[in-house]
């Protein structure tokens, strides 16, 4: 066949399909326009009942460990639970709610007895009436464990499309030690999500994680959630806190301010090599509705309060006479009787109505915590050079910006005297500045920088940076790490000799001079006590600050500590600082104690322990742990499980049997009796029932009988023995 002959065949076929597609095209281009014009609200109209929504999704915020990695800060599910009246409506259950509407109410009285069942009758009629889509059952948030069973309620136990129930998730932020080391730890803004302060705010980019995007699309009626990002989860942050620690200084310094009425108190607790903060406290008086007085933590003042430290401070001064070799520990100074003009104004010591310290030597300036000896030894190398004075503190590091993470931090203000243009007159400076500023005057140091000192002389002249997070955890496994740090130019803030000296002489303050009562009789302390009067803003009142700075044991110090009192009316450092340094040294150094049981067993020890009533999952961890054999144990950690109530029986053959008991049914009053304080308040206060706790030990009797009906407000005794 000819090339001719088959094009005259094939070009027809090609004309027929090139206008085959350009009618389709046309017809394209004409339904286009078709749709966005004349169809245009049809298709609007679907695309509103086919809506896609880009919802952002929160994470779980990230937990905060102590140091031993007990958990201090996490977040868990609270809900919101509602109720959608017109989904009840369409699915055609009215009816239902009506024959069940006695029963749902009934149900939730139970479960929260401050309403009672009609005021949830006449609540949850309101919603229906205004077919509310999202009627709130209850006002406040509910843990998991309450939302599980208002979902075994009549009604509520249906699908949401039938039954209308549904609720809103929330991250709710607890602290399993409650108020230890609040202001350290931090707190949320409620609802919001929203850090407030301390390390939840200083660390909020790490713990909060990043939020995640889902958008919902309807189909068939139900609406499905298609996670576009998903959300990442914030990372655990690691402190360096001790609980144990603590809780000890926490209970030395309340029990401290109760006996002298004091207005705050604050202890802090350093590891001298790493410069770890085992314990902070920063108790203060407060009133409460009834105009009782109690101590708490509002504001971080171990951090944030810039006062005059007064006579803990004299220690740094002695450091730079010492360091500068301008004198030695055998240079003489005379008080006089206790009182000595300066420039006209007199220098008081405490005992100048006794009739002072008259001649001393330098060390007992500090023993005796002597202001005329310590300023005029100042005074008298330093006078005509203040600057040179100043600048050693800065050597000492006294007055270093330490970053410390925590809202509100303030470094220390030590002022430098400057000269005017013709470098003739100081423009911030009297003669009366030197002598006082050497005593704790004139400066404003808060107690975090003190301690930070008082560690590098108990670390042979090395300043540690304060830690307070080792480390951030992602899925268990070490992602960032904050090694212990050197403040920068302060790996040896004086001359090891200097270093030595001071170290004697505060061992020496605390065994023969005003330190004697923060001195242990089984190690020994080194420290300094000061005392410095604070006035208000106004200058019409004024308080003391009460102060001890040291460290133990003082021929190997492991921990460094100061106490800081502030009371109305006077008072002694030594006497009452110090008594609260020497019961939290005593307390850290008993914890240190490693004991073998073996050597108080006899023939006629008990080898099996008594064993409180209560949560069995927690019994059978500790007793596991301690290897005692538990015939019908659990596996698990006690501290994430759900509890199991119950008792644990012994039998002549020193077994250990766990026996369940079902402790939380129903709406009376539960059987606490035998349990201990901590498993007791919680069955007690889960079913909204306020506890008073009196003694130590089990639970042998509880004021209200079990059994009896919860009424609205009630508290129950507890005695404990």
């Amino acid at each position: 066949m000819s090339s001719k002959l088959n094009n005259q065949n094939i070009m027809p076929r090609y004309s027929i399909i090139a206008i085959l597609m350009t009618l389709v095209a046309i017809a394209v281009i004409f339904k286009t326009a078709y749709i966005m014009t004349a169809k245009r609200q049809y298709w609007t109209d679907v695309a509103a009942r086919l809506k896609v929504d880009s919802v952002q999704v929160k994470p779980t915020r990230g937990n905060i460990y102590s140091s031993d990695g007990q958990l201090m800060a996490s977040s868990l599910p609270e809900f919101k639970m509602f109720m959608d009246f017109m989904a009840l409506h369409e699915a055609g259950n009215d009816s239902l709610w009506e024959a069940k509407l006695d029963s749902v109410a009934t149900g939730l009285h139970m479960l929260f007895p401050n309403r009672s069942k009609e005021e949830f009758i006449a609540k949850l009629e309101e919603g229906r009436n205004k077919q509310s889509r999202h009627w709130a059952i209850w006002e406040r948030r509910v843990p998991y464990s309450t939302y599980k069973e208002v979902m075994q309620l009549p009604i509520f136990n249906l699908s949401k499309y039938k039954s209308g129930f549904h609720a809103e998730e929330f991250n709710a932020r607890r602290r399993p030690f409650t108020t230890l080391a609040q202001r350290t730890i931090g707190d949320m803004f409620g609802a919001k999500d929203t850090a407030r302060c301390g390390l939840e705010l200083s660390y909020d980019s790490i713990l909060r994680g990043k939020n995640g995007i889902i958008h919902r699309r309807k189909v068939l009626n139900k609406y499905l959630s298609i996670t576009d990002i998903p959300p990442e989860d914030g990372m655990d942050i690691v402190t360096t806190i001790d609980v144990g620690i603590q809780d000890l200084a926490e209970r030395a310094v309340v029990d401290e301010l109760k006996l002298i009425n004091g207005n705050v108190g604050v202890a802090i607790v350093m590891e001298v090599a790493t410069g770890d903060i085992k314990a902070i406290v920063n108790m203060e008086k407060c009133l409460d509705s009834n105009g009782e007085i109690f101590y708490a933590e509002a504001k971080n003042h171990a951090v944030s309060d810039l006062l005059e430290p007064g006579s803990v401070f004299k220690t740094a001064s002695i450091m730079v006479a010492l360091d500068d070799g301008v004198c030695d520990t055998n240079f003489v100074v005379e008080t006089g009787g206790g009182v000595w003009n300066m420039y006209g104004r007199d220098m008081k010591d405490h005992n100048w109505r006794r009739g002072g310290y008259g001649t001393m030597r330098l060390p007992k300036s500090l023993e005796v915590s002597s202001n005329i000896g310590v300023s005029r030894i100042i005074d008298r190398f330093y006078h005509n050079n203040p600057e040179k004075y100043v600048q050693g503190l800065y050597d000492l590091g006294i007055n270093c910006d330490l970053e410390i993470p925590i809202p509100g931090y303030s470094p220390a203000k030590i002022r430098m005297p400057k000269k005017d243009s013709r470098g003739k007159q100081y423009l911030n400076w009297s003669k009366t500045a030197l002598p006082w500023m050497s005593i704790g005057y004139e400066t404003q140091v808060p107690p975090i920088s003190t301690l930070t000192f008082y560690n590098a002389i108990a670390n042979n002249g090395k300043m540690m940076k304060p830690r307070f997070v080792k480390e951030v955890l992602k899925d268990g496994e070490v992602y960032m790490e904050f090694p212990p740090q050197v403040v920068e130019g302060h790996g040896q803030i004086a001359k090891p000799s200097t270093i030595a000296t001071i170290q004697t002489i505060l061992e020496h303050v605390v065994s023969q001079g005003l330190g004697k009562k923060a001195g242990s009789p089984s190690f020994k302390v080194a420290g300094k006590t000061g005392t410095a009067q604070i006035w208000s803003a106004s200058g019409k009142t004024s308080a003391y600050l009460l102060s001890f700075a040291g460290y133990f044991p003082a021929d190997k110090p492991r921990y460094s500590c100061i106490v800081c009192i502030q009371k109305d009316g006077t008072g002694s450092g030594g006497g009452m600082s110090g008594l609260v340094f020497h019961h939290i040294s005593e307390g850290i150094m008993a914890q240190s104690l490693k004991l073998d049981a073996t050597d108080a067993r006899d023939t006629s020890s008990i080898l099996i322990p008594q064993v409180k009533d209560g949560n069995l999952l927690a019994a059978d961890y500790v007793l596991n742990h301690l290897g005692f054999n538990v015939s019908n144990g659990w596996s698990g950690m006690h501290a994430f499980g759900k509890p199991i109530w119950g008792v644990v029986n012994s039998d002549r053959r020193r077994t250990l049997s766990l026996v369940k008991k079902t402790q939380l049914q129903g709406s009376g009053v539960p059987d606490v009796k035998g349990m201990g304080a901590r498993d007791a308040v919680y069955i007690m206060e889960s079913k909204g029932i306020k506890v008073i706790i009196n003694g130590r030990g089990k639970v042998v009797e509880q004021s209200i009988p079990a059994g009896n009906t919860i009424k609205k407000g009630q508290t129950c005794t507890l005695k404990l023995a």
